[in-house]
C-alpha cells in the first residue's frame, strides 16, 4: 500500500512538473516571439512613420557599408542585454504607443529633436561601445584618435552623438571635416564701392564696401531705464539684480542679427590673412584678419543667405566688427550688456515688451505643458521653441519692438561686449549709472535674448545668460581649439552696434 501511495505521489509530482514545464513553455514562446516581433525594424518604421526615419538610416553608415554589416534600429535606441534591456524596451514602447494612438505624426516637430541633447535620451552609449569596443583602430586619423582620447577624459560630459549624430541616419547636410569650400560664394555682378555717408542721427543702410551685401541701422535714442528684473518676476533668476537705474547714450542698432551674407562677406574678404590659428589677445590679430576654415557645416544645413550667422566664436565677432570699421570708416563693435537690454526693452518696463507674463507662455508652467498656452502675440514678435522648427528663421517673419528692431528677444542669442559676472549689477554702487560696460575682466562673456531653441521663460528682457567656450568646443576635434568657430554652439550670433559719428545731432 506505501509503495503504491509513494507512486502516485511521485506520478502526481512528475505531472505537476510536466504540465509546468509545458505551460512554462507555452508562456515563454509567444513571449519570446512578441519580443522578437517588437525588435524588428520593420515593426519601428510602422510607427516612426516620418520623413527621415527609414531612409536616411538605408543610406547610414550603418546600412551602406563595404562590409555588408546592418545595424539594426534596436542595436542603437535600445541598450544591450543585461543594461536595462526589457525596462528601456517597455518605456519607449509604451511612449510611441501613445503617440501612436493619441497624437498625430504630421504635427511632430521632427527637425527640433535631430540634436544631440535629444538624442541622447533615445540612444544608448552603451550600445555604441557594444560594437565599437576599440576606440584606437589601426586606421584611424591622428585627429580621430586626439578626438577620441578627448572624449575618453570627459566621459561625464560627452557622449559617442558629440561627434557622430548622424552616424546612425544620414544627413546629406552634414560633415565631419573641415570645410576648406565654406563661404566660397559666385562673385557678385555689382559690388558697392563706398560704405554709407551719414550725416544725421537717423536710421540708415549701411552698405559694405567690396559686396553687394547691405543692412539697415536703426537709431536709438538716448534715455534711462531700471536694467535688470524686479524680484517677483516670474522665472527670475539671481544673476539680474538687484534693479539699477542707468543712462544710455544714443547709439545705432542694426534691425536684426548679422546675416550669413553679411558675416561671408567679412570671411570672404579675409580669408587669405586668417589661415594661422592666433592665440586670443595677441598683437598680431589686427583688423582684417579673417578665420580659418570651419569644422563641418557652420550653417546646419539650414541655409545661409539672410539667416542670422551661427557658431562663430565672440572672438569671431570681435574681429568681424573691427573689419567692418575698417571697411566702412565708422565705429562698429558689440553692444554692452545695458545697451542690449534698453534696445530689447524699447520703453517698456515688463518681463517683455509685448502683452504677457512669461507664466502664460512658458512650458515651465504645469497648465500649458499639458493644456497648451495661446502663444499667438509672443509667437508674432520672437522666434523661439513653440514657432522655430528647431532651426533658425528668417528675420521677416517676425514683427519689430517699438524701436524698429526685430527679434531682439529670439531666434538666436546674442554676444555682448561684457564680460560676464553673476553679481555684476551688486557691485555697481552709483544710484545713476552711465553707459556700464560690465566687469573690467572676466572669463566669459555675456550673451542676452533666446534663441529658436529656448522657452517663453528665458525670452524675458532681463534673462542673463554666458558663453561656455569649454563646452562649445567638445567635438572640435583640432589641437589646438578653434578661436574661430564654436562647434557645439549653434543658438548664438551677434547684432552690431555703431557710436554716432561726432558732429551728428543725436536726440
Amino acid at each position: 500500500m506505501k509503495r503504491i501511495i509513494l507512486f502516485v505521489k511521485r506520478k502526481r509530482a512528475l505531472f505537476i512538473f510536466l504540465a509546468g514545464f509545458i505551460t512554462t513553455l507555452l508562456l515563454i514562446y509567444p513571449y519570446q516571439k512578441a519580443i522578437s516581433y517588437t525588435s524588428t525594424d520593420a515593426y519601428c518604421n510602422s510607427c516612426h512613420v516620418h520623413d527621415h526615419a527609414e531612409e536616411s538610416w538605408r543610406l547610414s553608415k550603418h546600412v551602406d557599408n563595404k562590409s555588408g554589416v546592418v545595424v539594426h534600429c534596436v542595436d542603437c535606441h535600445l541598450p544591450p542585454k543585461g543594461h536595462g534591456y526589457l525596462k528601456a524596451k517597455a518605456y519607449h514602447g509604451l511612449k510611441d504607443l501613445y503617440g501612436y494612438c493619441f497624437k498625430d505624426s504630421s504635427e511632430y516637430k521632427w527637425e527640433s529633436k535631430r540634436i544631440t541633447e535629444q538624442a541622447n535620451h533615445f540612444t544608448y552609449e552603451e550600445s555604441c561601445i557594444k560594437c565599437h569596443s576599440n576606440l584606437y583602430p589601426a586606421t584611424i586619423s591622428t585627429k580621430g584618435a586626439d578626438s577620441h582620447m578627448h572624449y575618453e577624459n570627459h566621459r561625464e560630459t560627452m557622449t559617442c552623438l558629440n561627434c557622430h549624430m548622424h552616424t546612425g541616419h544620414f544627413n546629406p547636410n552634414y560633415q565631419h571635416a573641415q570645410n576648406q569650400s565654406f563661404g566660397d560664394e559666385e562673385a557678385p555682378k555689382e559690388m558697392f564701392q563706398t560704405a554709407t555717408q551719414v550725416d544725421a542721427f537717423e536710421n540708415f543702410t549701411e552698405q559694405i564696401p567690396g559686396s553687394s551685401v547691405s543692412f539697415d541701422m536703426v537709431a536709438i535714442p538716448g534715455g534711462s531705464f531700471k536694467m535688470g528684473s524686479p524680484e517677483k518676476e516670474a522665472y527670475r533668476r539671481s544673476d539680474e539684480g538687484p534693479q539699477r537705474q542707468v543712462s544710455i547714450s544714443p547709439f545705432f542698432m542694426a534691425e536684426v542679427e548679422v546675416t550669413w551674407d553679411e558675416f561671408l562677406a567679412w570671411f570672404g574678404q579675409t580669408a587669405s590673412e586668417g589661415r594661422k590659428e592666433l592665440e586670443v589677445g595677441t598683437a598680431e590679430v589686427d583688423a582684417i584678419t579673417g578665420a580659418t576654415p570651419p569644422w563641418g557645416a557652420p550653417d546646419q544645413g539650414w541655409g545661409k543667405g539672410k539667416r542670422p550667422a551661427i557658431t562663430m566664436s565672440h572672438h569671431a565677432a570681435v574681429q568681424y566688427c573691427r573689419w567692418l570699421s575698417h571697411v566702412t570708416g565708422k565705429t562698429y563693435r558689440l553692444p554692452t550688456e545695458a545697451e542690449w537690454e534698453y534696445a530689447a526693452r524699447a520703453g517698456s518696463k515688463t518681463a517683455y515688451p509685448f502683452k504677457g507674463s512669461p507664466k502664460d507662455y512658458s512650458e515651465l508652467s504645469f497648465w500649458n505643458k499639458w493644456t497648451g498656452a495661446d502663444t499667438t502675440l509672443i509667437g508674432r514678435y520672437v522666434t523661439y521653441k513653440a514657432n522655430s522648427d528647431g532651426k533658425t528663421q528668417l528675420p521677416d517673419q517676425i514683427l519689430a519692438n517699438a524701436y524698429g528692431l526685430k527679434n531682439m528677444h529670439g531666434n538666436v542669442a546674442e554676444f555682448c561686449s561684457d564680460w560676464y559676472a553673476p553679481d555684476t549689477y551688486k557691485k555697481y554702487n552709483d544710484e545713476q549709472l552711465t553707459d556700464p560696460k560690465g566687469p573690467a575682466k572676466g572669463w566669459e562673456h555675456v550673451i542676452r535674448g533666446g534663441s529658436f531653441r529656448s522657452d517663453a521663460s528665458e525670452l524675458r528682457s532681463a534673462a542673463r545668460a554666458s558663453t561656455q567656450t569649454r563646452d562649445w568646443l567638445k567635438t572640435d576635434p583640432q589641437m589646438p581649439k578653434s578661436i574661430w568657430w564654436y562647434s557645439d554652439a549653434n543658438h548664438v550670433g551677434f547684432r552690431v552696434v555703431c557710436e554716432v559719428p561726432e558732429g551728428n545731432e543725436a536726440n
